[in-house]
């Protein structure tokens, strides 16, 4: 399928989930009630728009980053958390809870002041490495060490409800998001999402190996840069807002690749339209649980992702035995 038909198709069906996303909930609100005098369209004004613009824009970061991951590393297996920036930014997040910091702000602040220490960090550790490899051990210690500062938070927190509130932010959800929050996170998510659009051309050509790239004028430090930075804004400013969301980045490229072809470039804007339905649906779907509360998006996406990325291993490791 060519790019401008599929992408005409994933934009059509981001349309569609959005306007469910609007719609859909414990309470059904019909859209016309944004015309027609329903006092419901408050709900839809103050509770569901900002949720599914938020969840739009998260979910096309997480599926750009996921591909341009992908790309850049030369593994089908990557995944936005492999550089360990969403760990960093959950580790703020914790931090700022676990000493009493109320406001979401203060919260948002913290996870990104995480996330961007994270990625200077990994900058410094790879700037003169041009090997995914270094930039895979690289974001691989990031994580685990962010992973083990957050456990350890967790177990000096002062009292029972810090903990609930901390274990209830790391599943991640979109519940009770608001404009503000929208305003705070989505200029760096867009950011972030620029500077990963300008890695297409480099990608392509890194598909011919690491020297073939550079004799065709690719600065490898600059792209990884770009990766690094790109990722980092958009990841860490949408973990910080929204709490731990994985597998987006992993599973959306990869149902995708098949109708763009090989080419890094062609798979960049569909994965990002990918990326902001999957999160759409998903999400729609986490209101409509029976039951009086809701399922938490991240425990959906592991829900989802985890048996795909096992469907994966077992998949690559056919291949290689046959």
């Amino acid at each position: 399928m060519s790019r401008v038909p599929l992408n005409a198709a994933l934009l059509l069906l981001v349309l569609l989930l959005f306007a469910g996303s609007l719609m859909a909930g414990k309470a059904w609100v019909p859209l016309d009630a944004w015309w027609s005098g329903d006092p419901r369209w408050m709900i839809i004004a103050e509770l569901r728009l900002p949720r599914a613009l938020l969840a739009t824009v998260l979910g096309a970061v997480l599926g750009l980053s996921g591909a341009v991951l992908q790309g850049w590393l030369r593994n089908p297996l990557a995944d936005p958390g492999v550089l360990g920036v969403s760990s960093a930014a959950a580790l703020g997040a914790v931090a700022a809870l676990v000493l009493g910091v109320a406001s979401q702000w203060g919260v948002f602040a913290a996870a990104m002041a995480a996330a961007i220490g994270a990625m200077a960090l990994l900058a410094a550790l790879t700037w003169r490495a041009e090997s995914p490899a270094a930039f895979v051990l690289a974001g691989s210690v990031l994580a685990s060490l962010a992973a083990a500062l957050t456990a350890f938070l967790i177990s000096i927190a002062p009292n029972p409800y810090v903990v609930a509130e901390v274990l209830d932010w790391l599943m991640g959800a979109l519940t009770d998001r608001s404009f503000a929050d929208l305003a705070h996170a989505a200029p760096f998510m867009l950011a972030g999402a620029v500077l990963l659009l300008l890695t297409g051309r480099s990608l392509d050509a890194l598909t011919l190996g690491s020297h073939a790239a550079r004799s065709l004028g690719v600065d490898l430090r600059r792209l990884q840069a770009l990766v690094i930075a790109g990722t980092g804004l958009a990841v860490g400013a949408g973990v910080a807002v929204t709490g731990v969301i994985g597998f987006v980045g992993l599973v959306v490229p990869h149902l995708l690749r098949p109708l763009v072809g090989a080419r890094p470039s062609a798979l960049l804007v569909p994965s990002a339209l990918g990326g902001a339905a999957l999160v759409l649906g998903a999400d729609t779907l986490c209101r409509l649980v029976p039951g009086a509360g809701e399922v938490r998006l991240g425990v959906a996406m592991a829900l989802i992702g985890a048996p795909f990325f096992l469907a994966l291993l077992l998949g690559e490791r056919g291949r290689s035995w046959g």
